[in-house]
């Protein structure tokens, strides 16, 4: 019985992890990245260049030591935090006045293929096994889609779909044969979730086609997986753009199969296993990680 425990151990030793999209402590990125230490991995992160500073600050001052502990024992340690804009695919895409202003002007390469050089340079020429795609925005995501903006409809889809077309092209060349891609999905993408507009259900149901494209393409040409997790809500700094996503919270766990609140590191561990080699059978799926919220087809009346 204790070998059967040993083998089925989720052991990432010695696998490097980037996970793209942290800024704080309160989100899936943080959760997956902790969950990837817990399990042994080496974690790097890309961080948007306007809040790199606030939370390089948190780290420095201890902020989120709490949050940083590890059941293992120690702390959650990134080896490095990279500036990253997953809108620019290359320093040249980015606008000018973007570029120079005080937010990005001393953080060097921001864009993709920056982090891909950045990487290359301080880990060598294959120095990753895990990417972790957290990113998303929609600058109008408070509009209905009937009033979304050409520019904010694909201001959405580029920032989060096409950056991991994006990042897939330019870092899984750094990958390492056997290494995993995993990104976050949400149930927006194949039903109607009124609020959550500006081109974002349109990018979550992109994200989610990409996923099986990309599986296919990275599987065959550098031996990678490539999955998405279809998260339920979680009230993260992030996800408060959307306006209501406390009520969403609440209403996924009254009318899930399973009627509790979804917690951060249910994400982390799932990305965990998906990224594990207890995982190796899967790939080009989205996995539903949401307390069975999407199975249903009517809310709970009231009695029950």
């Amino acid at each position: 019985m204790r070998d059967t425990a040993r083998m089925l151990a989720i052991d990432l030793s010695g696998k490097r992890a980037l996970v793209a999209g942290v800024a704080d402590d309160a989100g899936y990125g943080f959760a997956i990245a902790k969950a990837l230490a817990e399990a042994g991995a080496s974690v790097v992160v890309g961080t948007w260049p306007p809040a790199l500073n606030i939370f390089e600050t948190l780290i420095r001052r201890g902020k989120i030591d709490e949050s940083r502990k590890l059941a293992r024992g120690g702390m959650l340690e990134f080896e490095k935090i990279y500036p990253l804009d997953a809108a620019y695919d290359t320093l040249a895409d980015c606008p000018e006045d973007v570029r120079t202003s005080k937010r990005y002007n001393e953080r060097g390469d921001f864009s993709v293929q920056g982090l891909a050089d950045s990487l290359r340079r301080d880990f060598g020429d294959k120095p990753l096994d895990i990417l972790v795609h957290s990113l998303a925005n929609g600058p109008e995501v408070k509009k209905p889609l009937l009033e979304t903006s050409r520019s904010g409809y694909l201001a959405a889809v580029g920032v989060s779909a096409y950056s991991m077309v994006s990042m897939l092209q330019r870092l899984a060349p750094l990958m390492r044969p056997g290494g995993s891609a995993v990104s976050l999905t949400y149930l927006a993408s194949e039903r109607a979730v009124p609020g959550y507009g500006g081109g974002m259900s349109s990018a979550k149901a992109a994200l989610e086609s990409d996923t099986r494209t990309l599986a296919f393409e990275a599987g065959r040409k550098y031996g990678i997986r490539v999955n998405t997790i279809s998260a339920g809500p979680l009230a993260s700094r992030a996800a408060s753009a959307i306006g209501f996503i406390e009520e969403m919270v609440e209403f996924y766990q009254l009318n899930s199969p399973l009627p509790q609140r979804l917690e951060a590191m249910e994400v982390g561990n799932v990305a965990a296993f998906l990224s594990s080699a207890l995982a190796t059978g899967i790939t080009a799926t989205t996995i539903y990680v949401d307390k069975g919220y999407h199975t249903m087809g009517r809310s709970v009346p009231q009695d029950r």
